[in-house]
């Protein structure tokens, strides 16, 4: 049994899918209009770590990732770089897409762009017209919002206050000041495609709406995402969606918060981002994946240097514990079970990252098996996305590196210090450390 919290219901439920055994996710991607950064990756490592738990449980997972790849902002900023849009977005996909890699996230069922499916966005919007939520002006189309007697389910928000908020875009074309567009007409420059209602391009929200239910169906089990997207663009996504099918668009809402960099969100309209291919290049994807983990998606997490570091620290620990110990295929099905139950109770990995490493500690001081637990948290980190296998720099052996350090032992004993200490050296760089102890020499992957 999974359950976690429904941002629909605004509780915790018991997930039951519409396809027995199955599970339908769709993940709102990247806007390409700059690199991905820390808050992404965030997102992104939530929904690798809902499929994972999924499969885990023996569902099949169909998951779709987007790309806006056409927007007001992508448009702004390849103009600054004097590039065209496309070749300006193409860098941010390749980037996020080595980037998830490295960070060892399932690849999705399919990258949908925006761009390539124009068509389903037309024959949603004239959906949409030819039932009277949408209308057009000047080539512009909108959506009519107060005709959609549910707006404001997914956030809580009601029509009469939004009215009256300053969030709302002031547009005397529109209708009514809640109106969003579907549709926009293409100003001189701009990239255009041919539609009913002349050249134009895509809004944001109808985008999603036509790209998860091409892949996933009318009605799908889980949407997924950050806080700052349930309104208005999940909002939004809903209303649309519904009004053209008349059904349920998605069971489940599953939202992550923000990370946040000195107290505010981390994005790049801030310029307050880190990179994530930067900060790779300083700790490893473990470290990353180990860090995010350590507080619960559903609650804000502030970033500094230190915290990064520290999980680094403890990755290492917990890895090393597991290298040196782990040793046949027996496991601790007690303590198995125990992660497995935190995992399945709203995906709670900080709660299963510290029973872990409180099994360490026992294990440490005699009160548990250390080759038994050693095994059983090997299963659990390969649930969780982490890798050990792999690391060792082109992948040498463990028998070879046995074999070496032995050679290095007898240098040592026949007092050849400087050839010993050259092969110390030259494993080093190969990231594979030397301990030596009066009880013997023993090697590590660092």
């Amino acid at each position: 049994m999974i359950e976690f919290f429904n941002t629909l219901t605004g509780k915790k439920e018991v997930f039951k899918p519409i396809k027995e055994n199955n599970v339908s996710i769709y993940v709102c991607g990247m806007t390409v209009q700059n690199r991905p950064h820390l808050g992404h990756m965030r997102a992104y490592v939530m929904a690798d770590l809902i499929r994972r738990v999924f499969e885990y449980n023996g569902y099949t997972v169909k998951m779709i990732q987007n790309f806006t790849d056409i927007d007001d902002k992508i448009i702004e900023r390849s103009r600054e770089f004097d590039m065209d849009y496309r070749v300006f977005g193409e860098r941010y996909i390749k980037e996020y897409i080595e980037s998830s890699l490295k960070m060892n996230i399932l690849e999705p069922y399919y990258y949908p762009r925006a761009t390539q499916h124009i068509d389903e966005i037309i024959n949603l919007v004239e959906t949409l017209i030819e039932k009277g939520y949408a209308y057009v002006i000047d080539g512009d189309v909108y959506y009519k919002t107060a005709k959609f007697k549910d707006y404001g389910k997914l956030s809580g928000k009601k029509i009469e206050d939004l009215i009256s908020g300053a969030r709302i875009e002031i547009n005397p074309k529109k209708h009514d000041p809640l109106d969003f567009a579907l549709w926009k007409k293409a100003k001189e420059g701009e990239p255009y495609w041919y539609s009913p209602w002349g050249k134009g391009r895509p809004g944001w929200h109808i985008e999603c709406s036509a790209m998860s239910m091409k892949y996933l169906g009318e009605t799908f089990d889980i949407h997924a995402g950050g806080t700052d997207l349930i309104f208005p663009h999940h909002e939004n996504e809903i209303a649309q969606s519904e009004a053209a099918t008349g059904k349920p668009f998605a069971n489940y809402w599953i939202h992550n918060e923000m990370l946040r960099i000195k107290g505010e969100k981390m994005s790049k309209s801030l310029s307050n981002f880190l990179a994530v291919s930067d900060i790779l290049k300083k700790v490893s994807p473990n470290a990353l994946r180990l860090y995010y983990y350590r507080t619960h998606f559903r609650s804000p997490l502030e970033y500094d240097d230190g915290s990064l570091k520290e999980a680094s620290s403890s990755f290492e620990r917990m890895k090393r514990f597991v290298m040196e110990n782990q040793s046949g295929a027996d496991i601790d099905g007690d303590l198995f079970d125990e992660l497995i139950k935190n995992l399945n109770n709203n995906f709670n990995s900080p709660k299963t990252l510290g029973i872990m490493f409180s099994a360490i500690k026992d294990a440490n001081n005699g009160i548990r098996d250390k080759q038994i637990t050693a095994n059983t948290l090997r299963k659990a980190l390969e649930i969780l996305g982490f890798v050990l296998e792999g690391e060792k720099k082109e992948e040498i052996s463990d028998k070879v590196i046995d074999t070496v350090v032995g050679i290095r032992d007898k240098m040592r004993a026949e007092k050849l210090f400087e050839y010993a200490d050259f092969v110390r050296d030259e494993l080093k760089k190969l990231n594979i450390e030397i301990l030596d102890s009066k009880d013997g020499t023993k090697w590590r992957i660092k």
